[in-house]
């Protein structure tokens, strides 16, 4: 599967989601928890007619699915359907990446993330064509998205807010991925690097007397690294505190761990006041075996604050039923506090057995 395909499988409605440890509803009850094991799948509701939509939530219980982080369709039917089914509803929303926003688009183009060759990803998205990213240094974005989560986080029958694209743009993009699009990124190259717009070359002149465009490397200047990853840390308190202050529990879908978060896109999520994160293990996007999922876990869990919750993503369509148990008792082995599986349309009839019996010998049973 190539990058576009799969950025297109994650939908147009996708948010990573942030909770924070004083809220309940995501698991913070540390180690016995962690035990038992809570499990979850991303869906993509807006894709599916009532009957399929209760079919879905009536599968996922039975398999052994707990909640949902859900994207499209309508808050109040679909909640129903899956509280009704034992489930719960978490709202899966796209944060930083604003492609489908037409509001955005028209009335402020200037919102947008500018390249190192200063190109805006309005005008000249990276990659794909609907790689269209806001600033996070903005203030004016940051009370936009504020606004956005308080909404959803004030809807009747949500039980959470989940936050996907709450990052820059791809720096460098898994190496699995280099060959589809006939690149080699041992580099940071100008056409991928985020975020010289004026606002963030302001911020930053004004934290440290230097313009980040007329650095001789910016690829190696230190402090402007951590300006970015300061910058996305920043929107994710806000968004937090917003989600908080409605009781509402926050989560957010993030890079697999927190080397290569910071790395790749500009993501310090273990610095993050969420109550659970999801890391997205999907190995074969590194090149790497699915036992790797383990350690990428223990790097993650490792992280974070102790009662903080980490949720192993795994990606079905790189799991053929014989190595789906296996990925599972991976993540319980590097200390996940469960599994979130990517996504639920994808889990075949094949794959329910071997998952059922994975979550029935979590705690080892």
């Amino acid at each position: 599967m190539n990058r576009r395909s799969f950025i297109e499988g994650l939908g147009r409605a996708s948010l990573g989601l942030a909770v924070a440890p004083s809220l309940t509803g995501l698991g913070c009850s540390g180690s016995a928890t962690a035990d038992k094991g809570k499990h979850w799948a991303w869906v993509h509701a807006g894709r599916l007619s009532p009957d399929e939509w209760r079919t879905q939530c009536a599968r996922a219980h039975t398999v052994g699915v707990r909640a949902l982080l859900v994207s499209g369709g309508d808050t109040s039917s679909l909640a129903d359907a899956a509280h009704e089914a034992g489930l719960e509803f978490h709202r899966w929303m796209w944060t930083l990446n604003r492609s489908g926003d037409s509001w955005v688009k028209e009335h402020h183009p200037e919102w947008f993330t500018v390249s190192r060759d200063g190109n805006s990803t309005l005008d000249r998205p990276p990659y794909v064509g609907y790689y269209q990213w806001l600033c996070p240094t903005r203030e004016p974005v940051r009370d936009y998205l504020r606004n956005t989560v308080d909404i959803v986080a004030a809807e009747a029958g949500v039980d959470g807010v989940h936050l996907d694209y709450v990052r820059h743009s791809d720096v460098i993009l898994p190496v699995g991925l280099w060959s589809k699009y006939g690149l080699v990124q041992d580099q940071e190259h100008p056409e991928f690097d985020f975020c010289y717009c004026d606002v963030c070359r302001d911020a930053f002149r004004a934290q440290t007397g230097k313009d980040p465009a007329r650095l001789a490397d910016p690829t190696q200047d230190e402090a402007w690294r951590q300006f970015r990853w300061n910058s996305v840390t920043g929107l994710v308190r806000v968004l937090a505190e917003t989600a908080q202050a409605r009781r509402t529990p926050i989560s957010a879908a993030v890079f697999p761990t927190p080397t290569l978060a910071r790395r790749l896109v500009r993501q310090a999520w273990d610095e993050w006041p969420l109550d659970a994160v999801f890391p997205m293990l999907y190995h074969t996007f590194y090149e790497e075996p699915v036992s790797w999922i383990a350690s990428a876990t223990r790097q993650g869990v490792e992280a974070l604050p102790r009662r903080r919750p980490l949720y192993a993503g795994l990606f079905l369509p790189s799991l053929p039923p014989e190595e789906l148990a296996a990925a599972v008792y991976h993540a319980r082995d590097g200390g996940a506090a469960g599994v979130a599986l990517f996504a639920l349309e994808g889990l075949t009839d094949q794959h329910l057995e071997p998952l059922a019996t994975a979550f029935r010998g979590w705690s080892g049973a």
